[in-house]
């Protein structure tokens, strides 16, 4: 590896790592479950919260809309504070917020008061989220760290389901009367052993002064935030999320478009301001330099597709059960148990296995595998009557497969040549693109889905938007052929 990784702890090496690094990979994705349970549970108590609070079509969707845009808004910027200030320091904030934002919703007396908590819980995500990918990056030496990226993909397919069927169990229980609030509550206990452990485990940040040299080691500036950049980039990911988000309710107004447009000149405003800010010497928000390394751009463009498409298929595949079905949201969380079991045998086979002796060829196949499946589902759900879970389950478990392999060579080819001073900002970029990508399937997914639903039924709408699933995967394949064959040239550490 060409990064020279300061040891965050006297017990921490390059070659051995830090010497409590899986309890602080339980650490990090103990708070990635938050960040994803609250991305899936809300949706099911969101007819019980109009039921209690009232409000209007509008602010019931705000109650999901205001997490995801607060959250990609401010991203990047966390990254890189985690850079300037520590990221053991902006963790333990950032779960601290997130933990209290978590119990202000639960207590929110109205849907307006829901909406801004749920602001609050976004702005501390991004605080303590993008933390993460460093954290494990500092931590571990480079043969283990496709291992520690492939635990990312039974997380996210465990959390897939157990967000919305912990979400329909928990509002129809009714536990203590709390109804619909017990789906906030529960990151309570989570988030204090979050910030227990993260102070107890994670390793020290460095001092403020070695931070300051090794900014001044590597151009990297004055170590001191730029306002202007957070607003200018702000507005740009505001003016492109937003839409995205709102669109497909709305039914796709002329100004969504004049709004994307216009994230497009913003974008290359703060391109210029940063530039400006580089050549005065001070720290721009996103480290140039990032953009010269080839394995992060191509990721960036590979991850970009990769992540529309699986936001749709989680999507169109929970509306065509619950709207073109009629199942419970608990029946069809329950349903895509397959999908989970899916990635974590292609998570743990791909990060202690695969990825690390075949690096890319191993995203590769979990690209095909992953658009197979989606193929499959096309053909069980397209004109069919009477389905079954039973029914989907291989079709699921084979794009389970697939998208569990893809988790650790991503992560890891992404981030493998990323120099220490770069790694805050490259992880709020590659998070901000997960957001991105996410917003962008859910919209062109859910915009084709019920574009289709309206005039040939929700089976055979499901069937097409499947279809696209498949083809938004193959262009993924393409484009991953711009990735390094390896994450590093000997598949471990240089």
């Amino acid at each position: 590896m060409t990064s020279q990784i300061a040891p965050p702890a006297p017990t921490a090496t390059p070659s051995t790592g830090y010497r409590l690094r899986w309890a602080g990979l339980a650490v990090i994705l103990a708070a990635e479950v938050m960040d994803l349970l609250d991305t899936t549970i809300v949706g099911v108590a969101a007819p019980a919260v109009r039921q209690d609070l009232g409000g209007s079509d509008a602010q019931i969707q705000w109650i999901t809309a205001s997490y995801t845009l607060a959250f990609a808004v401010l991203l990047i910027t966390g990254g890189r504070l985690g850079d300037l200030l520590g990221r053991k320091r902006l963790f333990v904030l950032g779960a601290a917020g997130f933990t209290l934002a978590s119990v202000l919703c639960a207590a929110a007396p109205g849907a307006g008061t829901l909406v801004a908590a749920r602001t609050v819980q976004g702005l501390f995500a991004a605080l303590l989220i993008p933390q993460g990918l460093g954290l494990i990056k500092a931590m571990f030496p480079p043969k283990e760290l496709g291992a520690a990226f492939g635990l990312f993909g039974p997380i996210l397919g465990l959390s897939s389901v157990l967000g919305p069927t912990l979400g329909g169990y928990l509002t129809g229980a009714d536990w203590f009367g709390l109804g619909w609030r017990a789906v906030f509550l529960i990151n309570l206990p989570v988030g204090l052993l979050a910030v227990f452990a993260a102070g107890r485990i994670l390793p020290a940040d460095r001092s403020a002064a070695d931070r300051a040299t090794g900014d001044r080691a590597t151009g990297a500036g004055a170590g001191r935030i730029d306002p202007v950049g957070v607003l200018l980039l702000g507005l740009a990911v505001l003016l492109l999320v937003y839409p995205l988000v709102q669109g497909r309710e709305l039914g796709w107004p002329l100004w969504t478009f004049l709004s994307m447009a216009a994230s497009v000149p913003t974008a290359w405003l703060f391109t210029v301001q940063q530039r400006g800010v580089l050549r005065r010497g001070g720290t721009p928000l996103i480290e140039p330099s990032l953009f010269g390394k080839r394995a992060f751009v191509s990721a960036l463009a590979t991850g970009l597709v990769f992540f529309a498409a699986l936001s749709g298929l989680m999507l169109v595949f929970t509306l065509h059960l619950q709207l073109g079905l009629g199942w419970t949201p608990l029946h069809a969380g329950l349903s895509m148990i397959p999908l989970s079991i899916g990635v974590v045998v292609g998570a743990v086979l791909s990060g202690a296995l695969l990825a690390p002796r075949y690096g890319r060829r191993v995203l590769h196949l979990g690209m095909v595998l992953a658009a197979a499946g989606a193929l499959g589902l096309w053909a069980a759900v397209d004109g069919a009557t009477g389905l079954t879970s039973w029914q989907l389950a291989p079709a699921l478990a084979l794009a389970g497969l697939g998208l569990g392999l893809i988790m650790a060579p991503f992560f890891d080819i992404a981030l493998a040549g990323v120099e220490e001073s770069e790694t805050g900002s490259a992880s709020g970029v590659l998070n901000a693109q997960q957001q991105l990508g996410g917003s962008m399937g859910v919209a062109l997914l859910g915009t084709a889905f019920f574009g289709w639903a309206r005039t040939d039924g929700f089976g055979h709408a499901a069937g097409l938007t499947y279809g696209l699933v498949a083809a938004l995967l193959a262009a993924a394949f393409v484009i991953a052929f711009l990735l390094p064959r390896q994450a590093r040239p000997d598949g471990e550490g240089h």
